[in-house]
């Protein structure tokens, strides 16, 4: 078994190959234009690996590792280890950190090839295809979501720099009739101009919400995790996706709490000697859109559920509403790993819940 370290730049990888002994038998950067990296593997496989052996590889993960771990995989690779980047060093060089990257493999070879977990390594569990392309999909989803925002609110202050917001002829906006308005209000020159390019801003925003829409809505009924996620009070085909795909598998998650500590809904601890239960705010690791999904869901859930609404009221009056309201998205955390592991709805959870 060889052990590969591999640290990832656009440009050039720095590869160090270890052998059983431990010992660096291979250290060199390589071009990721495809001709080269190709020949670098091939040449690898060829003179480095005998018959039926294989390498396990380590690299750090970054927004571009997709195409290079498919590509270890295609040259007989064990097993592709992703684990979270250290803190800066004082001496750093990619031949540094490709090193202790293919020591790390070393060392731990026991372990990983028992599949065991290693304490203080932070590994990153690679996501499927499909939740890969439901995470940017959403992403996208939120960010024409957040334009579109950004446009009415344009056009809002430019009805109250001229003092004309009471003239709109519905309360809310955008309409049909505020649009059709809007197109016909006399204006200055330029603000004539500006509120042009606005509306057609805001026509073209809202097809690409409503195209991304329904792309989310196909995709959500091909996902079982989805699909027992819009039991969810107050939960949309957006919601479900978004959280169904940033969980994954729910089985590398043992316990209720390990969701809600991916998620950064646990506080953090600073615990030494004498001093214990130091505990501080929560820890906000993992996906920002997931908590912040959450807080929407738990605004929703505190409506409908009158049984969390009253937890969440006790909560309160110890707490304060801040608090609380952190609470119920931790809660919510727990509801969510109880119905993906026991593949029930949010209604028959609350119900054996109420009976326990």
């Amino acid at each position: 078994m060889l052990y590969l370290g591999i640290d990832q730049h656009a440009r050039q990888i720095t590869i160090s190959l270890r052998n059983d002994g431990g010992d660096v038998v291979l250290a060199r950067q390589v071009s990721t234009r495809p001709e080269k990296i190709h020949a670098f593997f091939e040449k690898l496989t060829r003179e480095r690996l005998g018959d039926g052996e294989s390498f396990i590889a380590v690299l750090e993960v970054c927004g571009f590792n997709d195409w290079l771990i498919q590509m270890l995989n295609d040259y007989r690779c064990h097993r592709v280890i992703m684990i979270q980047p250290e803190e800066r060093k004082k001496r750093k060089t990619d031949r540094r950190d490709a090193a202790s990257l293919s020591e790390l493999p070393w060392v731990n070879r026991n372990r990983f090839l028992a599949g065991k977990p290693i304490r203080g390594l932070r590994q990153v569990d690679h996501a499927s295809t499909v939740d890969r392309e439901n995470r940017r999909l959403t992403s996208l989803r939120k960010e024409a979501s957040q334009a579109r925002t950004r446009i009415v609110n344009k056009i809002k202050h430019m009805l109250r720099r001229h003092n004309l917001q009471w003239d709109m002829p519905t309360k809310t906006f955008p309409t049909r009739r505020a649009v059709l308005w809007l197109k016909e209000l006399i204006l200055p020159d330029i603000d004539r101009l500006e509120m042009n390019y606005l509306l057609a801003d805001l026509q073209r925003s809202e097809q690409r919400v409503q195209k991304l829409e329904r792309t989310i809505v196909e995709r959500c009924g091909e996902d079982g995790n989805a699909q027992l996620l819009c039991s969810m009070p107050g939960v949309s085909y957006f919601t479900a996706t978004s959280l169904a795909c940033r969980i994954g598998r729910v089985e590398r998650f043992p316990r209720a709490r390990s969701l809600a500590n991916y998620w950064g809904l646990t506080p953090g601890c600073r615990n030494s000697g004498e001093n214990n239960q130091r505990l501080g705010r929560i820890t906000k690791a993992g996906s920002n859109m997931a908590r912040w999904l959450l807080a929407q869901v738990a605004h929703q859930a505190l409506r409908k559920d009158a049984r969390l609404r009253e937890w969440y009221k006790r909560i309160r009056r110890r707490r304060g509403s801040t608090v609380a309201r952190v609470a119920v998205m931790r809660k919510l955390a727990t509801v969510i790993w109880h119905m993906l592991s026991k593949r029930q709805t949010y209604a028959e959870c609350r119900a054996i819940a109420i009976a326990g």
